[in-house]
């Protein structure tokens, strides 16, 4: 594929929608690119100024709401779907209707729009499609940090890598992952249907400079966030000790793969591609916390909170052999990295991020 000429990233004042918007413009300087948003996730605000300085143009809209996407006027060759209501805990214990609106009707909404441009389409999916209760039953070893996945497994596509693309689908995933896998359906029939191109990437924990990180969504953000700002922590569930482990992946390397897909969208169209940092760029809470202080100078109080949370696995790592022997890209950022980006931000804009982040 050669340069897009007009690319509408949904999701597009987030962290990630953001990101990828700054950089595609910071790339392709002639094409346009326009980044949709409703700013209804906390601190987004602070991303429009970056955006207009980059030279992305910005649009109030809602995916939910198909009349905006349509009011995003021009032509358009490419949809970068980034738009999400991301925490997996949304719905627990409350009305599901604004995930099930924005992740699936959205959805919906964003192939109509791409449908009737003929526009290419790359969506972000998330681990989150995998089910919660087989992960919960795979074979763990416990060392004094951290959580790891053994060789020896009772289901397919898991091994001490991580997940596969060939692991279960059957079970409950909570709310949000059956909205994105769901999405991932609806993907593959207009592909096949109306001859659209598209890949799907299933990211596990994305992180890096400007994400506003909570708890339930961007952990590591939001973990070196709390120790620069001087905010107590808790290591909840799995006997509170800190031992959960999740892979993480810098921005920028998402980035790469991205350029990779649209370099190869004919080739690799249809593809369902895991995407995240794998065994070797993987973080428990424990080693997380010994790393923020390292780079922080500060210490924090951690709570223990012995009960598990609701749809919360012990470890997550990305098995990412499917996207490396199809396109070569393999991630290049470790996680001191990747932590150290993002202390630099948030230091240069701490007092911005104390204020939109309460």
């Amino acid at each position: 594929m050669s340069a897009p000429r007009s690319v509408l990233v949904t999701g597009g004042a987030g962290f990630v929608g953001g990101s990828l918007a700054v950089f595609l413009k910071r790339d392709f300087p002639d094409t346009r690119v326009l980044a949709f948003d409703n700013l209804k996730r906390r601190g987004s605000e602070l991303n429009l100024p970056r955006l207009r300085e980059a030279g992305v143009e910005f649009q109030h809209g809602d995916v939910r709401a198909p009349e905006d996407l349509t009011a995003a006027r021009g032509e358009f060759d490419l949809l970068l779907e980034c738009s999400a209501e991301a925490s997996v805990l949304a719905g627990y214990g409350s009305s599901p209707g604004y995930v099930l609106q924005t992740n699936l009707v959205g959805t919906v909404n964003c192939l109509e729009w791409a449908r009737e441009r003929r526009a290419d389409v790359l969506f972000l999916s998330t681990s989150r499609v995998y089910p919660i209760e087989p992960q919960n039953r795979l074979n763990v070893v416990e060392t004094e940090s951290r959580f790891e996945l053994s060789d020896q497994q009772p289901y397919p596509g898991v091994s001490s890598r991580g997940i596969s693309e060939d692991f279960p689908l059957h079970g409950s995933r909570s709310i949000y992952g059956a909205t994105k896998l769901a999405s991932e359906l609806l993907i593959e029939e207009y592909r096949a249907m109306y001859g659209l191109r598209t890949v799907v990437n299933r990211c596990g924990v994305l992180s890096g400079p400007w994400q506003m990180g909570t708890a339930e969504q961007g952990v590591f953000g939001f973990w070196l966030i709390s120790h620069l700002l001087g905010r107590p922590l808790k290591y909840i569930g799995f006997g509170g000790s800190g031992r959960q482990v999740r892979d993480l992946l810098h921005i920028s390397d998402l980035y790469s793969l991205v350029r990779i897909e649209l370099e190869n969208l004919e080739r690799l169209s249809g593809s369902v591609l895991n995407a995240g940092g794998g065994r070797e760029v993987s973080l428990s809470l424990r080693e997380t916390t010994e790393l923020c202080r390292r780079i922080t100078g500060m210490t924090v109080p951690v709570e223990p909170v012995v009960e598990t949370r609701a749809a919360d696995v012990p470890v997550y790592l990305t098995d990412n052999g499917r996207v490396e022997a199809a396109t070569g890209w393999k991630p290049t950022r470790t996680p001191t990295d990747i932590l150290e980006d993002i202390a630099a931000w948030a230091s240069a804009h701490r007092d911005a991020l104390s204020r939109a982040l309460g």
